[in-house]
């Protein structure tokens, strides 16, 4: 017994183990990690306001944080959203760049969190654990769907589709859908999108604002391209879906719709059907040439085959892209594998109207340039950490005026204590109130 009580006295009285050291070095240094990436958040929240990631050609930020900092799609999908719910939460931003909360918290938390409730979702961040949060998280927005049974009812009844030409030219779509359908309808726009996409598990409301906004315009027109090449839905009837455009020297218009410009015109005639229709002053038929496709199947296949997907730099698309001429065939460019790139809608319009050049050096390679006609692999190097500065010498100078210690992200939840669901989400409900 001696023995013992000699052995616990030596523990009492000794320093701290090595797995208490470098448990400690362990969450200090996660509470750096943790300041250090709501600066990232705040810097990739500004690099998307300002639509940086454009200057290169790329979709969106999360395709720019995937190209330039190796983030796979769907976590960088996630940076830029909670990035931008932080602008609107003050003070889990300020918790985060202080060390105390971690990303996994915060993520959770902004998927429901407003000015409202963000002081109720601190107290259960800072006293629970990751875990915790989550699943709360989670219970609170299942009991806000089990409440919404009425609205889904409202919205089956006043569901609509309408549609009408802008003055500037743009065909305006608008809708009201019941959830189920809607999810069906995004769902379908997700799979257009990418492969990365469309399995991501982000909720609807999640995605990101002007980004996937407008590539999600791309999609719906890619799903009624995608309709109409159907085998059930074209067929004999497949000329009553046509989307013809008039061309007269320079000008170009949509049977029965808008002007487009010559460049929208040029970009069209690089990968589709085409049939030449010849008029007389009065604008009646003289005669029809047949049906020619401007790169032949067999042809498509083998350049499927080389480009493997859009070829433009940092773009990950490889369904739904089209062959362009490097020189126009209205230039006198051969339909030819030498003369043709893959590149994807987005990047296919910025080539024809958004200012891009593409181009073929001497020696085969493809090259891109941007509107300053500087090219697209060409990026300032910016300084970085010093090589022989220290990790730990380097945080500690850059959040000097932050008071981190291995204390600063530690849940002050206690083993064996379990949290009443029930009341969590009451609570949260009444304080929304």
């Amino acid at each position: 017994m001696s023995a013992a009580i000699q052995i616990v006295e030596n523990r009492i009285d000794s320093t701290p183990s090595e797995a208490e050291q470098l448990g400690a070095e362990i969450t200090e240094l996660c509470s750096y990690l943790y300041a250090a990436e709501a600066r990232l958040l705040a810097l990739i929240r500004q690099f998307d306001e300002n639509e940086y990631w454009a200057e290169q050609g790329l979709c969106s930020c999360a395709h720019w944080l995937n190209f330039k900092c190796g983030i796979g799609m769907n976590a960088a999908r996630e940076k830029v959203r909670v990035a931008h719910a932080l602008a609107k939460l003050p003070k889990i931003n300020e918790a985060m760049a202080s060390g105390k909360l971690s990303y996994s918290k915060v993520r959770a938390m902004t998927r429901i969190a407003d000015e409202s409730n963000e002081d109720y979702l601190m107290m259960i961040a800072e006293h629970g654990t990751a875990h915790h949060v989550e699943k709360l998280v989670a219970k609170i927005r299942t009991a806000k769907r089990l409440q919404d049974a009425e609205i889904a009812n409202a919205q089956y009844n006043n569901r609509e589709v309408t549609h009408y030409y802008h003055h500037d030219g743009c065909l305006v779509i608008k809708a009201r859908l019941p959830a189920e359908q809607g999810a069906l309808i995004v769902k379908a726009l997700e799979m257009a999108m990418d492969k990365d996409f469309a399995e991501s598990e982000l909720p609807i409301d999640d995605q990101e604002p002007t980004p996937i906004a407008a590539r999600r315009a791309d999609a719906l027109a890619e799903i009624a391209e995608t309709y109409m090449n159907n085998n059930e839905s074209s067929g004999s009837t497949a000329d009553r879906y046509q989307v013809v455009v008039h061309v007269d020297g320079g000008d170009s218009n949509l049977e029965d719709g808008p002007h487009v410009t010559a460049e929208t015109s040029r970009r069209i005639g690089c990968d589709s059907s085409i049939v030449a229709i010849a008029e007389d002053k009065n604008c009646e038929p003289m005669s029809i040439g047949r049906r020619s496709r401007s790169i032949p199947p067999p042809m498509r296949r083998v350049l499927r085959a080389r480009d493997q997907g859009c070829r433009f730099p940092g773009c990950t698309n490889t369904r739904f892209v089209d062959g362009h001429h490097i020189k126009h065939w209205a230039d006198g460019g051969e339909t030819s594998l030498d003369n043709l790139v893959m590149l994807c809608r987005h990047h296919h319009h910025l080539v024809h109207e958004g200012g891009f050049i593409c181009e073929k050096s001497a020696d085969g390679n493809v090259h891109f340039r941007d509107q300053r006609e500087q090219p697209l692999h060409f990026s300032p190097q910016m300084p970085g950490v010093a090589a022989n500065d220290d990790v730990q010498q380097w945080m500690d100078r850059e959040f000097f005026e932050a008071i981190i210690d291995s204390e600063s992200c530690t849940a002050k939840w206690y083993a064996g204590e379990r949290m009443d669901w029930n009341a969590a989400v009451e609570n949260q409900s009444r304080n929304r109130a």
